[in-house]
């Protein structure tokens, strides 16, 4: 996929978990996390086969072509 396809009206293209998905232009991971109704505290997030720490996904811009892979923790005993 190269940019210029992965680009659509302000919107950028990429891969959730393996899915193709999209959302607005400047995307935050930690945006998408609200978007999705996942608690942040209770996944990991690796974007382009790096782990995005807590404190760096307000931060971190999810750009057009990037692989996400977010995984939510599951207690149990």
């Amino acid at each position: 996929m190269t940019s210029e396809k992965a680009v659509l009206h302000d919107r950028v293209s990429f891969l959730l978990n393996g899915e193709p998905q999209d959302a607005p232009a400047g995307t935050t991971v930690s945006e998408l996390l609200d978007r999705l109704e996942l608690p942040p505290d209770k996944v990991a997030v690796e974007l382009n086969r790096e782990i995005v720490r807590q404190g760096r996904r307000e931060s971190t811009v999810i750009h057009a072509g990037s692989s996400l892979e977010i995984v939510e923790f599951v207690g149990g005993g």
